[in-house]
């Protein structure tokens, strides 16, 4: 498990609520995976929207870490905030930090590797600004790049993994969120710890293959592994 750091005491933070909505629960009514993926977007979009850096660079998640906290897991129609802040930087890529809480409850911490990339999806510098808004939050703190690597044993189960023109995002990948719904495919929530690493893009031409043991999922893209998944309940 990663470190998931606190919220600082001091520097730039941005607060949003929401709400569970259909889109975004089971049957069961708990808050998917995939629906928790696309609120810690959202008001990652929405903090980076209002920062007031004049930059054109997209942030793209390379690894996503979710660990629940609270006894409660988030339902159909909870009302939930978002806190969410920078917790670190590298050579090229931060740590976007997230908590979920409802009633002041925290239920859920999220930690994104976020790379800065173009349109085109090349690699980008941070903008020299980015320190500026961000750094008070950070408090110095660097993060590692790296993430784990993994491979499927030979006695994972196996089933195709159809992406449709409706994951793919503003760049032609597959979502961060649209990938987190392979999860739901296999594994149940609530979760104690789930953590994503994308190790390569998906995309609408690639066969894409689903396999998976009781705790680890791959996405594999023409054979090699695009994505990874740990889960521990």
């Amino acid at each position: 498990m990663i470190e998931f750091v606190s919220p600082p005491a001091s520097g730039r933070t941005f607060r949003r609520n929401a709400r569970v909505r259909l889109s975004e629960a089971g049957p069961d009514g708990n808050l998917r995976l995939d629906g928790a993926a696309r609120l810690l977007q959202d008001v990652a979009t929405d903090d980076w929207e209002d920062n007031g850096i004049e930059s054109d660079v997209l942030w793209v998640a390379r690894r996503t870490s979710m660990h629940r906290t609270g006894d409660h897991w988030p339902q159909y129609l909870d009302e939930v905030e978002l806190l969410t802040w920078c917790a670190g930087i590298g050579a090229a890529w931060a740590e976007r930090r997230t908590n979920i809480y409802r009633g002041g409850e925290l239920l859920i911490e999220a930690a994104s590797l976020w790379v800065p990339i173009n349109t085109a999806g090349t690699p980008q510098r941070i903008p020299a600004s980015f320190s500026e808004v961000y750094g008070e939050a950070m408090g110095g703190r660097k993060v590692s790049g790296r993430v784990r690597t993994s491979t499927p044993p030979d006695e994972a189960r196996r089933a195709p993994f159809v992406i449709r023109v409706a994951d793919l995002d503003i760049i032609g990948h597959v979502n961060n969120a649209a990938i987190w719904q392979s999860f739901a495919q296999v594994f149940r929530v609530p979760v104690r710890y789930a953590e994503i690493v994308h190790h390569g893009p998906l995309e609408i031409d690639h066969e894409v293959e689903m396999l998976w043991t009781a705790d680890e999922l791959w996405l594999l893209a023409d054979g090699e592994v695009a994505v990874s998944v740990h889960v521990v309940f």
